[in-house]
């Protein structure tokens, strides 16, 4: 297993929980939309800090 497969493996993990706590951390529909703007919101900010 290359350092690639682990940082993909390790990125899926963390998006996946991120998304279950967002997920129990909202109460309505238009809540889980927003929590999801926000997270991509924060990984397009990271993808540009990272150029």
């Amino acid at each position: 297993m290359t350092w690639m497969d682990t940082a993909v493996k390790a990125f899926l993990a963390s998006t996946l929980m991120t998304f279950a706590l967002a997920l129990g951390a909202c109460n309505t529909v238009e809540g889980f939309g927003q929590d999801v703007e926000n997270t991509g919101d924060a990984i397009s900010e990271g993808a540009e800090e990272a150029k």
